[in-house]
């Protein structure tokens, strides 16, 4: 049996590539990224639905209406439809921002280069933490009382996608074996 060199593999190895790392990373960032860009276009092809949602949290209408934190309430629809926008807005921007770094992941399979789509990746994901997670769970959850409404709280949902956002960033973030050059020892599919 002839040896092989460096540069040959057989089918087994660019099977095996395909449970790499930085494979479960591009496909991980993709499936987020796709998420997101849904979740932008539902709410701006269909405006209206969550935009009761926006405002019925901020008036706090449908809580316990503790005169002790009524005050809080938002009951101006302009200032509600402004922070809709921004939500919307902020979810378009970290949907185009994890959509480039899949295209970065995919990118740099090939080459074992990751910084810039970790980088990117990152950001996203930050992003959809701290709407979810500051945004819906802190500020809507606490703030505006939003657990204690029955018809509109989203905090169910907010969780799963800080849970969602959370894992794909430790994921990313994990240790990759390096080759004697400092690269990711990956390498993409042959050409």
């Amino acid at each position: 049996m002839a040896e092989r060199g460096p540069g040959s593999r057989t089918r087994l190895d660019r099977i095996s590539f395909l449970g790499t790392l930085p494979v479960a990373a591009a496909a991980l960032t993709g499936t987020v990224a796709v998420y997101m860009a849904l979740v932008a276009f539902g709410n701006i092809t269909d405006f209206d639905t969550n935009r009761q949602f926006v405002q019925h949290v901020l008036a706090m209408d449908t809580t316990f209406k503790d005169e002790d934190v009524m005050w809080r309430a938002i009951e101006s629809r302009t200032l509600s439809d402004i922070a809709y926008v921004g939500i919307i807005a902020w979810e378009t921007v970290a949907a185009v921002v994890l959509v480039a770094a899949t295209w970065w992941w995919v990118k740099g399979l090939a080459r074992g280069e990751f910084v810039r789509a970790r980088r990117a990746a990152t950001l996203g994901l930050t992003m959809m933490l701290l709407l979810f997670g500051l945004g819906f769970i802190g500020i809507g959850g606490e703030w505006f009382q939003m657990w204690q409404s029955s018809d509109w709280n989203g905090l169910d949902a907010a969780s799963r996608n800080v849970m969602l956002a959370a894992f794909v960033l430790v994921v990313i973030h994990l240790p990759a074996v390096r080759g004697p050059d400092g690269k990711a020892a990956v390498v993409g599919p042959e050409r």
